[in-house]
């Protein structure tokens, strides 16, 4: 089976239910025109059907190596990500200032879709530079944006970020690495960072790592911490990589899947490096780049879902048990089930990517709101989804699905991390129902007032279906008055649950935009609102329930 990226999707999405219209029509994006993204989105296709995917399971079965301290990729994997450099691929939503395309966020987001899945191991790769990128724009000093940007953008080098230490995960403010002043401008980075995911390639010139690190006498927690830029290789005056800095690759992790992608050990031994940013301000620096790779590891959990079911539907159509399987109730179940989850989540992304756009180019307060509100809900419920249709895949293949060679399992193995990766889906629930409610909510009672406004508006046309969307948009809204009255142990309970319900009814109001514009959607707006929406009614009792019951549990208990 081929991939064939889904453009024709996401066109639709862009054009019927999640308008990208209204971004075009800023002056900051006006050159986003209709023919303008149907080439872009066209080309970027053609990229991932004809480059990328046919090594993905090169990239799982010869993985990246270290060998005597060079990296080795997967066979493939360097001309392959040549061709992206060369096609302006990873500077798409990069600033003209440096050599950037200057088109939305939303069109980046889109083609990370289709790159993650034709092959996520090598997407990883320019994802992570076009992080870094945003953060350098963001929060550099000219002289860096001038030598890093240009190189970034074209593609020439690439961008790490490096904040996990053994001992400091989720508790950034636990790491330990140094930074010592040197009294030329530069500093000296001392420490050692774990899961740094394409700390090292073959595949550049120069790896340019952006590390957190504690200045002398900085305060404690993560108020203490600064970023630094630590370059594999120092600059010359001219710009051009010389000479080897003092940093190196330890190991690789040995992983569960992403074999293609090396993810390393780094040990920064008293390595050159440059302040990015002001002193004690490296989290919010980081920050930038977070919060770009957390809408980014949504949109790859959805694009792998996509590559594991176009690749269960064949398998579906070709398998022959009495009839082909696709005809066996249960098998259709999956495959609508799946078809639909995937279709909400990528419409919940495009519209976090839209407002993060419409912020931008507007600075209005309110699409900045809703870009923060639905940024951990595409997280968490993109990778979600990515892992739960994984998983269905392999079942659809019954036992062809637990061998190997079929590369069904090469999905679930390779997407189950992201669920984890840049902060978990259990913290993006903590975030939605913590940081996210300081304003009392008003974020969250917009988005779902349009909920209930197009519901009522679509009752004369798909009554069934309207009502269903306007009673869950209801009861939603219920729930989040009651989850703001809860103390901060009972959001953080429900949190999960509660950010699951709310896709859930994202979801289902996206399936309806689409299902009064198209019958064959409609008919999947169908699967949805009848089968998975109810679901979130059940995860709405468990938010309700609070901690009490978890907290009856003590630690022995559990054990018992």
């Amino acid at each position: 089976m081929a991939y064939r990226s889904p453009v024709a999707d996401i066109r639709f999405i862009l054009d019927k239910v999640v308008p990208l219209a209204p971004v075009a029509a800023t002056e900051r994006f006006a050159e986003a025109t209709g023919d303008t993204v149907e080439a872009v989105l066209l080309e970027a296709g053609k990229l991932c059907d004809e480059v990328m995917a046919p090594l993905l399971r090169a990239g799982d079965l010869h993985p990246a190596k270290l060998e005597n301290g060079v990296m080795r990729t997967s066979p493939g994997f360097k001309e392959a990500y040549a061709q992206i450099a060369e096609g302006h691929w990873v500077a798409v939503a990069a600033s003209h200032e440096f050599g950037g395309m200057g088109l939305p966020q939303t069109l980046c987001v889109a083609i990370n879709d289709m790159m993650s899945g034709a092959n996520l191991a090598l997407q990883l790769k320019p994802l992570l530079t076009q992080g870094q990128i945003e953060a350098l724009e963001h929060h550099a000093s000219d002289a860096l944006k001038a030598l890093y940007l240009p190189k970034l953008i074209s593609g020439e080098w690439s961008g790490t970020m490096n904040l996990t230490e053994p001992q400091a995960g989720s508790d950034v403010g636990a790491l330990r690495s140094k930074a010592e002043p040197l009294g030329d401008g530069t500093y000296a980075i001392t420490g050692q960072k774990i899961f740094i995911s394409w700390g090292d390639s073959d595949m550049v010139e120069n790896v340019c790592h952006l590390v957190l690190a504690r200045l002398p006498d900085a305060v404690p927690g993560t108020k203490g911490i600064s970023l630094f830029m630590v370059p594999k290789f120092l600059p010359d005056a001219a710009g051009n990589p010389s000479t080897a800095n003092s940093l190196k690759v330890v190991s690789l992790e040995h992983k569960m899947g992403l074999h293609g992608s090396p993810t390393c050990v780094m040990s920064f031994e008293g390595a050159t490096g440059w302040l990015v940013g002001e002193p004690g301000k490296g989290m919010a620096a980081m920050f930038t780049m977070m919060n770009n790779a957390r809408l980014a590891v949504g949109v790859q959990g959805i694009g792998v879902a996509e590559g594991a079911y176009q690749k269960a539907l064949a398998y579906a159509q070709e398998r022959v048990q009495f009839a082909p399987i696709i005809e066996h109730a249960d098998v259709r179940r999956m495959l609508a089930e799946m078809r639909a989850e995937i279709f909400a989540a990528r419409s919940i992304a495009l519209a976090c990517a839209v407002a993060l756009d419409m912020g931008r180019a507007t600075g209005e307060a309110d699409w900045h709101a809703r870009a923060a509100l639905l940024t951990p809900i595409a997280k968490a419920y993109g990778t979600d989804v990515g892992i739960h249709v994984a998983d269905q895949g392999i079942q659809v293949h019954g036992g062809m699905g637990f061998v190997e060679e079929t590369g069904a399992a090469q999905y679930l193995r390779d997407v189950r991390v992201t669920a984890i990766y840049e902060g978990t889906n259990g913290i993006q629930a903590m975030d939605l129902v913590g940081r996210k409610m300081m304003d009392d909510g008003r974020a969250a009672f917009r988005l779902l007032q349009e909920v209930e406004d197009a519901a009522k508006a679509a009752r004369e046309t798909l009554p069934d279906l309207a009502e269903a969307v306007w009673q869950a948009a209801e009861t939603m809204r219920e729930a989040t008055e009651g989850l703001i009255a809860q103390g901060t142990q009972d959001r953080f309970a429900g949190a999960v649950p509660y950010l699951r319900a709310f896709a859930r009814v994202l979801g289902a109001h996206y399936h309806l935009k689409a299902a009064l514009v198209d019958e064959v959607r409609a008919k999947l707006a169908a699967v949805y609102i009848r089968r998975i929406l109810p679901q979130a009614e059940a995860d709405l009792a468990s938010v309700r329930a609070g901690a009490v019951d978890l907290y009856a549990l003590s630690p022995e208990d559990l054990g018992a």
